[in-house]
């Protein structure tokens, strides 16, 4: 069952670091949940929202029509019907070798409202996606255009996306680190503990920073605990 998360749990996402999602998401034995070899193309990117997907397979010469119908090519279809606050999430197995799209179609996906892209893959006319402010997530550059190695397949589906399992509705977060999936029925749950995680680590890199031993305070024994306890109150 499809589980609707609200566009305050995915803010609260957003706040917490990736690196402390991943952690939290090991404590619900989640183990596989950041994109691997896939970056932000810019400085400070942020995003967070629910997945809508995109597979593609490999190309080929008889699959596409000459020339395009924007009403059944698989990713014109999909780019249309993006909900608004979604991440388009785009399955190119890992394969950088042209473009998955390009700033006009990243354009159309931002003015629908769309908050981020991600892919495993390769975008072309980086410098513009970049300029116009949307994150943008993926593994390489190349101005080669889609078709020449990728044939939309298929939207709204389960896919692979910088080898995690990614499903329509889970929730993407993504900083300058990287991006990671959080199934959206555990987003609530995490958005909080790892909230809570990101003050106690705050907590003690306070004293890390102040010349504190890591013995006693990472991990925290009882009394640095009590400590924490005490700070928090104060806060």
């Amino acid at each position: 069952m499809a589980v609707d998360v609200s566009k305050a749990v995915c803010q609260q996402l957003m706040e917490s670091s990736t690196a402390t999602l991943t952690s939290v998401l090991r404590l619900h034995g989640l183990k596989n949940t950041f994109m691997h070899g896939v970056a932000p193309l810019g400085p400070g990117m942020k995003m967070a929202g629910p997945a809508f997907t995109l597979r593609y397979i490999p190309a080929r010469e008889d699959l596409d029509e000459i020339p395009m119908d924007n009403l059944k090519d698989v990713q014109r279809v999909g780019i249309e019907q993006v909900l608004d606050g979604a991440v388009f999430v785009i399955d190119a197995r890992g394969q950088t070798s042209a473009g998955t799209m390009g700033s006009i179609l990243a354009k159309r996906l931002q003015v629908r409202g769309a908050v981020g892209i991600v892919t495993d893959g390769a975008y072309r006319d980086t410098p513009t996606i970049v300029a116009s402010g949307l994150p943008a997530y993926a593994a390489a550059m190349n101005a080669h255009t889609n078709k020449t190695i990728h044939h939309p397949s298929e939207i709204q589906v389960a896919v692979s996306c910088g080898e995690v399992a990614v499903f329509p509705g889970d929730i993407i977060v993504g900083d300058e680190e990287g991006v990671v999936v959080v199934p959206a029925h555990l987003a609530a749950e995490v958005a909080e503990a790892a909230a809570e995680m990101e003050l106690k680590e705050a907590f003690l890199l306070e004293k890390i920073s102040a010349g504190a031993s890591i013995v006693g305070t990472y991990p925290p024994d009882e009394a640095t605990l009590a400590e924490y306890e005490a700070w928090k109150s104060q806060r």
